[in-house]
């Protein structure tokens, strides 16, 4: 297996553990755009989210529901985005599974789209 960045989350100077449990942690890097925003990523490497254990699984809601405490005491945002992208087709580009936690504020200029908006448009229909 080729060198995976969130296997050796502490390698990337940008990246840092927020919080953590036993099989997963929360990874925040620096933003200019989607403040707060953040990854939950199982410890152990499982290329998508397919590939997680039920432990992970169950750590993973838990750990969510720590950040949920964690954004609300720092930036109180209006909402979230969370989701999983798998596989490349699916927008995956680093094959280790993660959730992203994105907040969001009412004052964004895409408040109110969520994550499907753009491939409801016409032009993703296929042909």
């Amino acid at each position: 297996m080729d060198f995976c960045i969130f296997c050796h989350p502490s390698l990337d100077s940008t990246q840092k553990i927020i919080l953590q449990n036993d099989t997963c942690v929360f990874l925040q890097k620096e933003q200019r755009v989607l403040i707060g925003s953040g990854l939950i990523v199982p410890k152990a490497h499982r290329e998508t989210v397919f590939d997680m254990t039920e432990e992970e699984w169950v750590d993973s809601k838990r750990l969510l529901e720590q950040v949920k405490q964690y954004q609300q005491d720092r930036l109180n945002p209006d909402g979230y985005n969370v989701g999983y992208n798998c596989g490349q087709t699916g927008g995956q580009h680093i094959f280790h599974a993660h959730m992203h936690v994105i907040p969001r504020f009412s004052d964004e200029p895409h408040a109110g789209k969520g994550i499907r908006h753009w491939l409801k448009q016409s032009n993703n229909k296929r042909t």
